[in-house]
């Protein structure tokens, strides 16, 4: 199993939406910064994350475009 953390900024507006009998899912994008090789040279990811549960309901509700974030999981 693969663990995952990304640190950045939410990119757009989170879409919050109910999905098969009252389960709840939290779409939105973090952009992070990724520094290169080369001296000075950085790049900017893009990343999509879902969240779903009592968490999706909390991000939309505290979260919302240009907020820092850090994100964990599998």
């Amino acid at each position: 199993m693969i663990k995952t953390t990304i640190i950045g900024n939410v990119v757009r507006d989170l879409e919050l939406k109910k999905v098969l009998e009252d389960k709840t899912v939290c779409v939105f994008t973090v952009a992070s910064n990724r520094i290169g090789a080369k001296e000075g040279s950085q790049s900017v990811d893009f990343l999509n994350v879902e969240v779903w549960g009592k968490m999706a309901e909390n991000c939309a509700e505290y979260l919302k475009k240009g907020s820092g974030v850090a994100v964990s999981g599998d």
